[in-house]
């Protein structure tokens, strides 16, 4: 139902007059905090990282320079890949993008191992993501080293790839199953040695927002630098978390299109749109084409062969569309009334559902001006309850209800100021001549 010429199923709108100015205002804007960047964070965008590992990916080196483009054009401000020590192929996918001279950073996502730092280097990338495991669970059934490895490894890789003169964050992996102290302990090391950015990730999805803020808030007293954070999204929380990140000082956010990524993936661009553009609407609007969200949404969904779901924020079908009657009317006096996002923003139109047994009167007025046709309040109130009537019987179609307008009107020029009675018959509205 979300459409982009302004004219969208029965009864579109385009957030014009009605509600353009309303939507610039929030009264439900946070409380302003030093440390928060709500309205400054950046985007490390990994649906060709996080992306592969989908159960339903498989981008090929065409499909990876799409995408690629597609989120360089939005504004993201970075891309980041599969190591280039994954396979042959990811590291020919790799240096192809890197070639392409795009205006986004290109990350690669690596071990914490000298071996896959040197081949990722080869490939021309403008940063590196190192990660490894701190976790009991990882340390013990992962990769079997213990922090004073990490710690001594981490700190030799980041001052390898610095020596390139590229970009480095060093991320640990499970990081909300981590012991605190070990985990700021080696963040703090890291941080001396002049990385760019530390990561933060909630690798099995299990952080709520508050430990969110708490353990960013700490880790935010601990470094100078930069810090990038990761949330997955098996118990939903992955766009809260975000956001809580932000507001508690995080710099970065990593999203992929459509969330995809291991398992239930992870925080998904256009969800996160969403959020940010109501709490920081010119920042979002200034830097990111929003527009281009259900172009790469439709784009990543064809290439997984998934389809985009209907309650996905800004995109899924249902996502401006209203039904109840109270709703339709009040949207249509100002649109602000029950939508905190305005369509227009993101290219789309909203939609007010008329055929169906919950419609008011006033959106079937709407439907009834939009058609070209003129009836007295009277008459469309009447027009309504005749759609309803159908309605209570079976499933509509807005052709079925057009069908009843049309027909209504018509019998109004037939005789003027009269309207035959109606009554449903085996599910079709049927007129009574005669009273018969």
């Amino acid at each position: 139902m979300c459409g982009t010429d302004g004219t969208n199923g029965a009864n579109g709108t385009n957030g014009g007059s009605n509600g353009g100015a309303h939507f610039r205002s929030n009264p439900y804007q946070p409380v302003g905090d030093f440390l928060s960047n709500v309205g400054s964070f950046k985007i490390i965008e990994s649906t060709l990282r996080e992306g592969e590992q989908f159960a339903n990916a498989y981008f090929d080196t065409e499909t990876k320079i799409k995408i690629a483009k597609a989120l360089d054009a939005f504004g993201v401000d970075y891309i980041e890949l599969t190591s280039p020590a994954a396979s042959e192929q990811s590291r020919k996918d790799c240096e192809a993008i890197c070639k392409l001279g795009l205006k986004a950073k290109i990350l690669t996502h690596v071990r914490c191992d000298m071996r896959d730092a040197k081949l990722a280097v080869e490939t021309g990338v403008d940063g590196l993501d190192v990660v490894i495991g701190t976790s009991s669970f990882l340390r013990e059934h992962s990769h079997g080293k213990d922090m004073a490895y990490i710690e001594k490894t981490a700190i030799e890789v980041i001052e390898y790839i610095k020596s390139k003169g590229l970009e480095v964050r060093f991320s640990s992996e499970d990081s909300f199953r981590s012991d605190l102290v070990d985990l700021l302990s080696l963040y703090r090391a890291v941080d001396k040695v002049g990385v760019h950015r530390v990561g933060i990730a909630d690798t099995v999805g299990c952080a709520s927002p508050r430990q969110v803020y708490d353990l960013v808030r700490t880790l935010r007293g601990v470094v100078s630098c930069d810090i990038e954070t990761h949330f997955h999204n098996d118990t939903g929380c992955s766009i809260a978390n975000a956001y809580c990140a932000l507001e508690a000082g995080a710099t970065h956010i990593d999203t992929s299109v459509l969330g995809i990524g291991e398992r239930n993936g992870i925080t998904p661009l256009g969800g996160l749109m969403a959020r940010m553009v109501v709490t920081s609407p010119e920042y979002v609007k200034s830097k990111y084409k929003l527009h281009m969200l259900k172009e790469i949404e439709d784009m990543v969904a064809e290439a997984v062969e998934v389809n985009t779901p209907f309650n996905n924020p800004i995109t899924g079908f249902c996502a401006f569309t209203h039904k109840a009657g109270i709703h339709a009317k009040a949207i249509l006096n100002n649109p602000s009334t029950y939508e905190i996002l305005n369509p227009a923003d993101f290219g789309l139109t909203r939609y007010v559902h008329f055929a169906s047994r919950l419609t008011g009167w006033n959106a079937v007025k709407t439907r009834v001006g939009q058609l070209g046709l003129s009836m007295t309040d009277d008459q469309v109130k009447e027009v309504t309850a005749k759609i309803k009537a159908l309605a209570d019987v079976r499933p509509i179609a807005i052709d079925d209800a057009d069908s009843i307008i049309r027909s209504f009107h018509l019998t109004l020029h037939e005789q003027p100021g009269k309207a035959p009675p109606v009554e449903i018959r085996n599910g079709e509205p049927v007129e009574i001549a005669n009273g018969q």
